[in-house]
Order: structure tokens, then C-alpha cells, then sequence
């Protein structure tokens, strides 16, 4: 990881650059305008479901290369947090800004006195972290990805009674539409 990087809360400023950051970091599909990670963080943004305290920014010589996006989700009938997006500028990737970003949210929910974190991605990666697949701890996707895929990172506040179906916030449901 870099020295000379600032991991910090996302401020108001920052959107526009972040949005640039996703749309450069992530393919548009059928040549849409923006990335589908993009639009998703302003319609989580829009319905009030970002978990402020869990969404960081890697700045560096005040330039945004870095952003991580939590939200709010559900696990069973209580409430849990989603990674996700996260991104980092392409040119800049492989350097442990991603890294730095993930152990920010990890232990920011550690403080909160999260239970658990939950993902979708790269099970290579996020291995390094203490994700493990969610069905090891009875914790159901809300989607059909491959078990792999859907990851889970208990905290010291987990009880395995807390297992159950897991739902993002509903700006992902709409992804889905």
C-alpha cells in the first residue's frame, strides 16, 4: 500500500469523481453512458440506504482513486451490511488501495458493533479477508449466483442464530429488473 494515501470518509464533493472513478474502473453495458456500478451507488444514495460511516474514499494528492460503498441490508430480520461497489482507477490497481479500503469498512464494523459484512464477488480475494462462502454460516443468497461467489465475514458480534436469508438494499432488486 501506498504511504503517501488518505483512507477517509466519502464527503459530498466527492461524488462526481467517484462516479467517474466506477465508470472508468467498470465496463457500460450496451453502451449505456454510465457504468451499472455507478447508477446503482445513486440510487443508493437516493434511497437513503449508504451506511455513511462504512463508505470510504482512497485519496491521493487530493485526487479520489479509491471508493468503497456499504449499505444497508438484512439478514433474517435484522439489519446487516452489503460491500459493495468498490472500486479503484485502473492504472493504480494491484497496489493495495482495494486492501485498504476493505479492512477500513472491516474494522469500522467491528467499532459499530456489526455482526457481519456480506458481498458478491472474487472468493480468491476476498479469502485474504476472513470472507468465507455465506452458506457456511446458513446465511441464504438473495440471488443465484454460485455459492462461491456470495460471501460473508462474521464479526466479533455474529451469533450463528442470526443466520437466514440474506437482501441487499432494494436498489439492487432493481439491478435485477
Amino acid at each position: 500500500m501506498r504511504d503517501d494515501m488518505i483512507i477517509r470518509r466519502e464527503r459530498l464533493e466527492d461524488h462526481a469523481a467517484i462516479a467517474a472513478l466506477h465508470d472508468d474502473a467498470f465496463p457500460r453495458v450496451d453502451g449505456a453512458a454510465r457504468s451499472v456500478e455507478s447508477a446503482l451507488i445513486d440510487e443508493l444514495r437516493g434511497d437513503g440506504d449508504v451506511i455513511e460511516e462504512l463508505t470510504f474514499v482512497a485519496e491521493l494528492d487530493g485526487e479520489v482513486i479509491g471508493h468503497v460503498m456499504c449499505s444497508a441490508a438484512t439478514l433474517g430480520e435484522e439489519p446487516s451490511v452489503g460491500l459493495g461497489p468498490i472500486a479503484v482507477a485502473p492504472a493504480l490497481q494491484q497496489q493495495g488501495i482495494g486492501a485498504a479500503l476493505i479492512a477500513s469498512v472491516i474494522a469500522s464494523a467491528e467499532q459499530r458493533g456489526d455482526a457481519a459484512i456480506v458481498l458478491l464477488g472474487d472468493p480468491a480475494y476476498y479469502a485474504h479477508f476472513g470472507f468465507v462462502a455465506a452458506s457456511q454460516h446458513h446465511v441464504r443468497s438473495p440471488g443465484a449466483w454460485e455459492d462461491q461467489y456470495f460471501q460473508i465475514k462474521t464479526l466479533r458480534a455474529w451469533r450463528p442464530e442470526q443466520a437466514g436469508p440474506f437482501r441487499y438494499a432494494p436498489a439492487f432488486e432493481r439491478l435485477e429488473a
